[in-house]
């Protein structure tokens, strides 16, 4: 499809339209072997564009996925331990993608990974963080542990906004609680049910915001919706 020159040289090469416009108007842009005019349309995957005489480069392809990260696996993307990594399990992504966010080696569920900077970021910052939510199997006297986390609570002398806490299946001394928190602290989860003397067995993350981990299988990833990214970062 084509567009103004001066958009398809502010995307591809990284600079203002008003920059794109001066290397135009100083004839450093060519089209096809034709010196290019300012105002001058063109097909960016069919015309050859020359910048100082040098074929554009394509921008690289943006990923947004979500893993099901399992248990043993750490969320890096190189491990000095020699431990396994999550970068084993995007292997097959032709792009570096890296983790948004983390999960401990013990814990699962959906980490997001993208080789976008910039929507990591905005994942990340606190003014954006998205509501995450955890299945966690606690074994203890739930319906203290219960009580107890929505109960004002700090960690690192911080303290955290009060969870949503719902009991999912009560069996004795198991029982399956999903979690709710807006922070992101480390270990946040299991430090706060060790104050609530309940001892985490399982410990998977099912949605940041409102994404959801759905049935993705241990070790599978899935492309992001364009609305999942939306949701993500609005």
């Amino acid at each position: 499809m084509e567009e103004r020159l001066q958009k398809i040289l502010a995307a591809r090469a990284g600079m203002s339209r008003r920059a794109a416009e001066k290397l135009i108007e100083s004839g450093e842009v060519s089209v096809n072997g034709i010196a290019a005019h300012l105002g001058g349309m063109a097909d960016p995957d069919v015309d050859e564009i020359l910048l100082h005489g040098q074929p554009l480069e394509r921008p690289e392809e943006k990923y947004y996925i979500m893993l099901n990260k399992p248990v043993g696996y750490v969320t890096t993307m190189s491990d000095e331990k020699g431990r396994r990594t999550v970068a084993e399990l995007v292997s097959d992504i032709p792009a570096r993608v890296y983790p948004v966010g983390r999960l401990d080696i013990n814990s699962e569920g959906l980490l997001l990974m993208t080789n976008d900077g910039d929507f990591a970021n905005r994942v990340m910052h606190p003014s954006f963080e998205k509501d995450k939510t955890y299945r966690v199997l606690v074994t203890g006297d739930v319906e203290k542990g219960v009580k107890r986390l929505l109960e004002p609570m700090e960690l690192d002398g911080v303290k955290l906004k009060k969870p949503r806490v719902r009991v999912v299946k009560s069996d004795g001394p198991v029982s399956t609680l999903d979690i709710t928190i807006h922070e992101g602290r480390n270990h946040q989860i299991r430090r706060m049910c060790e104050k609530a003397e309940l001892n985490v067995r399982r410990l998977t993350r099912i949605s940041v915001g409102s994404v959801r981990l759905g049935r993705l299988q241990k070790g599978a990833w899935r492309r992001l919706t364009a609305g999942e990214i939306e949701a993500l970062i609005g």
